[in-house]
């Protein structure tokens, strides 16, 4: 069983366990955070929705990303991340709310925001969102979308644990 994989289980377990739910707002990672959870039987009881939102406008029109934070403060953001988890998790019948964006490369990075950049929010029904910044340098597309999916798993584990 593979990093991800296992991580996706013992989330789905734990949160079976709990009765719980959760939602994903996604862009550099493409969905693969709810393909990962997914991929685990019995991921229907927890895995409430997942929203791809790869553009300005899916971030806009389907969790309600306010074009004036993207205008002043691009995609790749702590307050764009923040609003993603905010308004999946407004969006849905979820506990928990995960979002990520960010800049897989190889090419999109500037000194400001680099290729490796991720930022990512959790956001909890009843409680702070809370905003981390990842940072994991030039090490590839797929390691960096794989390193992202396996933080958002982290992520959604704790917060269920720490709300437990």
């Amino acid at each position: 069983m593979t990093d991800l994989a296992h991580l996706a289980q013992t989330l789905v377990s734990q949160l079976t366990r709990t009765g719980k739910m959760v939602a994903t707002a996604e862009s550099c990672t493409g969905g693969m955070i709810a393909s990962t959870i997914t991929d685990i039987a019995g991921s229907s009881n927890v895995l409430d929705r997942g929203f791809v939102t790869y553009s300005n406008e899916a971030k806009q029109d389907m969790i309600g990303v306010s074009p004036a934070t993207l205008d002043a403060h691009g995609a790749v953001s702590a307050q764009t991340a923040i609003e993603m988890a905010e308004g999946a998790l407004a969006r849905s019948r979820a506990e928990f709310a995960v979002s990520v964006t960010g800049v897989a490369g190889p090419g999109g990075g500037s000194y400001e925001k680099p290729v490796g950049l991720v930022h990512m929010a959790l956001a909890a029904r009843g409680g702070a969102t809370k905003h981390t910044e990842l940072r994991f340098g030039d090490i590839g597309r797929d390691a960096i979308r794989k390193a992202t999916v396996s933080e958002a798993l982290k992520a959604l584990i704790a917060a269920d644990k720490d709300a437990s």
